[in-house]
């Protein structure tokens, strides 16, 4: 007989056992599972892809459960050793994993003990009539609860809802794994590396600057312990986004702040920022290792092999460094005093544009943006010098973070919409950069080498001087999309958006 329904539920702990006894004038419950509580961990990812997604990952016994919305439940052996998905054996949970990002790993957000048992209803002739699993779930810091999935039978649609019922008069909830790992959990901390800052109709530009930069501090700290625990390298490039996004606050919001005020700030930051390139460009070579060595042939892998060996020891070398810094009684006074500077009650001494309504004081820097980038690619063509994409590039930047701050105040979606063609622009433009960057360091790389052997110093310049040759091709490939790209994105949808967005009429914004 085949399964026709299935519901789940969440309910309290409580009583969680007496179900299996559950029963109604016609049924009687027969126990198939009533094993004892094991220990579990839950991981996820930092950023807590998984919890957000409506997903719990547990590892009991030496395997892994996945546990979702609607009841599904999928398990694949893996008995440790593993930090990022691309480490789990192949299997149905890895599968069903794919959508997590390959730089971030797996961490252990808390621990707890994990029971489980199963029914079935019969009827009073020894026929099944439903089914169901249970899963109790509890810690010592949050709420326990009960995840129940009931199967309901072919022809017994009266025994699946009388079940229903009763499930349902017990306290129990439609499933939302969502929420789940909070309630488990409930003192860790949430990590969301965009937070929302929103923005009030009456906001100044002084308010909405504020507003940014004191988000953003504390999504900086908090990556801190994972930089220097070096869990993963996600907790670097959040730390930088971060950090980013306060140094383009305090050169695009001209004049919101003092003006003296303003650069001493962009100097601190410009600081803090420094600390980290070093590690973060080996980083970045490291994860590209692979690409890296698919461009040259495979002859000339081992100059490659060498090359990545020196970045990883170039890298621990760094990573101390960084953790030293970290950890240093002058970074943590320099944070909470960064922290100090933008608390609400304490912000910046106000400049000239402090107090412009935040709308007006945005669409004018968009305006002004926008108009550049036009202005510079209009002058583009196949003999226009590399440093005209670069600059191009990098309004690019600064349009997109300007527009990505004032989101909430023109509509998330009418933003997205424009953004979503301009990221298509940078895609390119970032890529034309990455090739010339990389060529620029791999050159240095080679003419720096010291404490290696000339036949080693032989073998690296000719694996990486093949390696720039291919980067240096690929950079003009970029290059020549630039033109096409910029057209496809400035045409005259998106001008009508911007003049939409920015309440004007001309030909351009």
């Amino acid at each position: 007989m085949s399964r026709q329904r299935s519901a789940s539920y969440v309910l309290p702990a409580e009583g969680a056992r007496a179900l299996l006894e559950m029963a109604g004038d016609t049924l009687e419950s027969r126990i198939l599972e009533d094993g004892p509580a094991r220990p579990f961990i839950l991981l996820d990812t930092f950023d807590q892809r998984l919890g957000k997604s409506g997903r719990l990952l547990l590892q009991c016994d030496g395997c892994l459960h996945l546990l979702a919305d609607g009841g599904q439940r999928l398990a694949q052996a893996a008995s440790g050793g593993f930090r990022f998905v691309a480490d789990l054996a192949d299997g149905p949970v890895r599968e069903a994993l794919a959508d997590i990002s390959p730089l971030r790993s797996l961490l252990s957000m808390g621990s707890g003990q994990w029971w489980q048992g199963a029914c079935a209803f019969v009827d009073d002739v020894g026929k099944t009539r439903a089914r169901m699993r249970l899963d109790s779930l509890s810690t010592r810091e949050g709420e326990a609860s009960t995840l129940v999935t009931l199967h309901g039978l072919r022809g017994y649609g009266g025994a699946f809802d009388m079940l229903s019922a009763t499930i349902e008069a017990s306290g129990g909830q439609p499933l939302s794994t969502s929420g789940l790992s909070q309630r488990l959990f409930p003192e860790r901390p949430d990590y969301d590396p965009r937070p929302d800052v929103p923005i009030a109709p009456d906001a100044s530009a002084r308010d909405v600057a504020t507003g940014i930069i004191a988000a953003c501090l504390p999504v900086a700290r908090a990556n801190e312990q994972g930089i220097r625990e070096d869990l993963d390298t996600e907790f670097l490039h959040d730390y930088r986004v971060a950090l980013r996004k306060i140094r383009s606050v305090l050169s695009l919001f001209k004049g919101v702040y003092d003006d003296a005020q303003t650069e001493a700030l962009a100097r601190r930051f410009s600081a803090l920022m420094a600390r980290t390139g070093p590690l973060r460009d080996l980083d970045v070579y490291l994860l590209e290792r692979e690409q890296f060595a698919a461009l040259v042939p495979a002859s000339l892998h081992p100059g490659l092999d060498r090359m990545f060996d020196i970045f990883a020891a170039r890298r621990a070398a760094e990573l101390t460094r960084l953790r030293r810094h970290l950890g240093s009684p002058s970074y943590l006074a320099e944070m909470s005093d960064l922290e100090r500077h933008f608390r609400a009650a304490n912000p910046p001494e106000p400049g000239a544009h402090a107090q412009d309504p935040a709308i007006a004081f945005a669409s004018r820097l968009i305006r002004k943006r926008y108009r550049k980038i036009c202005a510079i690619a209009d002058a583009l063509d196949d003999s226009s010098p590399d440093e005209d994409v670069h600059r191009l590039r990098i309004q690019c930047k600064k349009l997109r973070y300007l527009m990505e701050f004032f989101a909430p105040a023109f509509g998330p979606g009418d933003v997205a919409a424009l953004l979503k063609p301009l990221k298509r622009l940078q895609d390119n433009l970032g890529l034309f950069n990455d090739y010339s960057v990389q060529q620029t360091s791999l050159q240095a790389f080679v003419d720096g080498l010291s404490g290696v052997s000339e036949q080693e110093k032989l073998e690296l310049a000719q694996s990486v001087g093949a390696l720039i040759a291919v980067l240096y091709a690929r950079q003009q490939e970029e290059r020549r999309k630039v033109v096409a790209n910029f057209e496809r994105f400035n045409d005259s949808q998106t001008r009508k958006r911007f003049r939409s967005l920015l309440g004007q009429r001309k030909d351009r914004p």
